[in-house]
């Protein structure tokens, strides 16, 4: 294991933590413990004494920069605001997150959202090295962000597109109709080229499906045990495109058969299929 993606505050929860020493949120008190200063230490050592070259952040779950309704959608922005002042702190290379969901205002609607909150974010978190991840979703409810096109279309919408990158994960395109399986890879890989660009990828997320492709239902499984199966992991993990590339695996945590770890488990499938 090379690297990892981490949480940096509660992720089904929409406080505000702070970073110690950062500025407050206009009119706005941050909610739970804020980084102490040891754990900032610890953590970069830690970095250090493993070798991890880039490591990832998810956000809060119930951040939705494309919420109709104002209230929750400054909060979303001010939340989100916070994981990059955080991730800035800690030295983390990428945040993921789930562009929003449109809660019935429509998918054009719900895209202008995000490109105005991202712009608003980053305005109110000057880079520090932190790139924001886009995340392919499944597409499950109103959720955006389950096509290429909308991923492109956010990116150009923002003012400095520099700032952003994007993460795929396999479950969510196997759910959002995307077949990489096998033969097919090639076709979906001409898709990413075209719409968001290779080099825009920068994190993946190795998870199989418990549902059928096109499904819209996000259900990670084990690798090799879903219905994307091995073939599908197979033409990723040997693309040299995606070599230096960090890859995470958000399959269940639970112990296997054999009485391993499922992780230990699924990083040796993927391995065997370099």
């Amino acid at each position: 294991m090379e690297t990892v993606q981490i949480f940096t505050a509660n992720p089904r929860s929409l406080g505000l933590p702070a970073v110690a020493g950062a500025p407050a949120v206009a009119g706005k008190r941050p909610i739970g413990r804020a980084l102490a200063d040891d754990e900032v230490a610890g953590w970069r050592a830690d970095v250090v004494r493993l070798g991890f070259a880039r490591t990832v952040s998810h956000d809060s779950y119930l951040i939705n920069l494309a919420s109709p309704d104002e209230s929750n959608w400054q909060r979303s922005i001010d939340a989100f605001t916070e994981e990059l002042r955080r991730c800035q702190a800690l030295g983390i290379s990428y945040l993921v997150m789930h562009p929003g969901a449109h809660v019935g205002s429509g998918e054009e609607a719900g895209l202008a959202k995000i490109v105005a909150a991202l712009d608003r974010a980053h305005a109110a978190a000057p880079d520090g090295g932190v790139l924001t991840c886009l995340e392919i979703t499944a597409g499950q409810g109103t959720n955006l962000g389950y096509r290429l096109e909308q991923l492109e279309e956010i990116i150009a919408g923002v003012k400095d597109d520099s700032r952003l990158g994007v993460c795929l994960d396999t479950a969510h395109l196997f759910a959002a109709g995307y077949d990489f399986r096998g033969m097919k890879y090639d076709a979906f890989r001409k898709q990413i080229e075209k719409r968001i660009g290779l080099r825009r990828v920068k994190v993946w997320h190795l998870n199989d499906s418990k549902k059928e492709l096109g499904s819209r239902v996000d259900r990670h499984d084990h690798i090799g045990e879903g219905t994307i199966g091995l073939a599908g992991f197979a033409p990723i993990v040997q693309d040299p495109a995606w070599k230096n590339v960090p890859k995470i695996l958000e399959t269940p945590k639970e112990e296997a058969p054999d009485g391993r770890d499922w992780d230990a488990v699924n990083l040796e499938r993927l391995r065997g299929l370099v």
